[in-house]
């Protein structure tokens, strides 16, 4: 059995103000292109298919054309499930039509489950799709007793586990944080204040689990259970992420082995740190110059426009910080900024910023502007 493993697409993303669609529509166009050549048996996408509760249409309509040509093109059986940003209800629409064209969409925990049962030379192989649900919602939906996130997932993993024969191999495509992965800045938490996490034993009934959530791709419980991964980069932290979807084989007695297959972005997400100078003659020789950049400036004078001309050579440069030598970290207990004086207030400022005291020459120019200020206040109130 060939499974086509991927995640956590969050179509209709804003990365720094930027919509990511064409990038999504460039980086999925190769994945229907590797779906056409691998030839799985089965596209399993494990949830986080939108990247917000209620998508842009310009998403829906890139999810429309690639689902379409993923189930009716390439004809093979489409699994997709509801992640933590998909409203269950939307994501589910029309799940028992879809169904019949061998798209098969779980976005809500209701009802009787049903595997989505697929052959190979060897037999059946069982999908379990578990699609994302807040603990609240399993104790109503199961009537269980599930205190936090763990408890909910293995209720919903026994009714799953239930509607499938003994000895069958089975597959679980959930969406889940399993205790011992790797997050990314990218994610959203799935819990404010509790235990988010799922030990990897809750998933000890199957042969290989299709995980969604965690934007790095990653393998626990010996390879048995895995992470695809994002797509594409969806923060700087991810910047020496390798992106790629999973191509898993599934054997007659249940072993699971995958390749990771990289995926090229349209444009790559990179962080730069230098001076300005140094990143502005770098750029002009840089072939990857449209890449979304990050731009550190070690430079400690006033620059004018740094974005400005940062874009003249990197036109996608989105973020610009200026790095604080490691002197500006101070310990101790901070001053109370309200009983300080102006001049005190400029000192903190220019240490923070600059991570070095004011010399006594800028100090004095300081005081200088300061009392020049003072004098044109009074003389503008008398």
């Amino acid at each position: 059995m060939r499974i086509l493993h991927s995640a956590d697409w969050h179509l209709g993303r804003i990365f720094h103000n930027v919509h990511l669609t064409d990038d999504q529509a460039y980086v999925l166009d190769q994945f229907v292109a590797l779906a056409k050549e691998a030839k799985p048996d089965v596209i399993v996408i494990a949830g986080d298919v939108y990247d917000r509760a209620v998508p842009p249409p310009e998403a829906v309509r890139l999810l429309d054309e690639v689902l379409s040509r993923l189930a009716l093109d390439c004809r093979v059986p489409v699994i997709v499930i509801a992640g933590n940003h998909d409203s269950p209800e939307r994501l589910g629409f029309g799940e028992r039509v879809l169904a019949r064209q061998n798209l098969h969409v779980a976005g809500q925990v209701a009802g009787e489950p049903a595997p989505v049962v697929v052959h190979d030379g060897h037999g059946p192989v069982y999908f379990c799709p578990i699609p994302y649900a807040e603990p609240a919602v399993v104790r109503e939906r199961l009537a269980v007793e599930a205190a936090g996130h763990e408890a909910a997932m293995a209720a919903l993993v026994a009714r799953a586990v239930a509607t499938v024969p003994a000895g069958a191999r089975k597959v679980a495509v959930a969406h889940a944080f399993v205790a011992g992965g790797a997050a990314s800045e990218s994610e959203r938490p799935l819990a404010v204040g509790a235990v988010p996490t799922v030990a990897a034993a809750v998933f000890a009934p199957f042969d290989y689990v299709a995980l969604g959530h965690l934007h790095q791709a990653q393998e626990m419980g010996g390879g048995r259970i895995r992470y695809a991964g994002s797509p594409l980069k969806y923060s700087f932290a991810e910047a020496g992420h390798r992106k790629s979807v999973t191509l898993v084989e599934l054997d007659g007695a249940g072993k699971a082995t995958a390749e990771k297959i990289a995926l090229r972005p349209r444009r790559d997400v990179r962080c730069l740190e230098g001076y300005l100078a140094d990143i502005l003659a770098a750029g002009e020789r840089d072939g990857q110059a449209d890449d979304y950049i990050a731009v550190t400036l070690r430079d400690s004078g006033a620059i004018l426009d740094p974005m400005g001309k940062l874009r003249r050579v990197y036109p996608n440069v989105l973020h610009r910080i200026f790095a604080a030598p490691a002197a500006a970290t101070a310990t101790g207990p901070r001053p109370d900024h309200r009983r300080q004086g102006e001049a005190e207030l400029f000192a903190a400022f220019f240490a923070q910023a600059t991570g070095q005291p004011l010399s006594a020459a800028e100090e004095a120019a300081a005081a200088g502007l300061l009392a020049a200020f003072g004098r044109k206040e009074r003389e503008a109130l008398s």
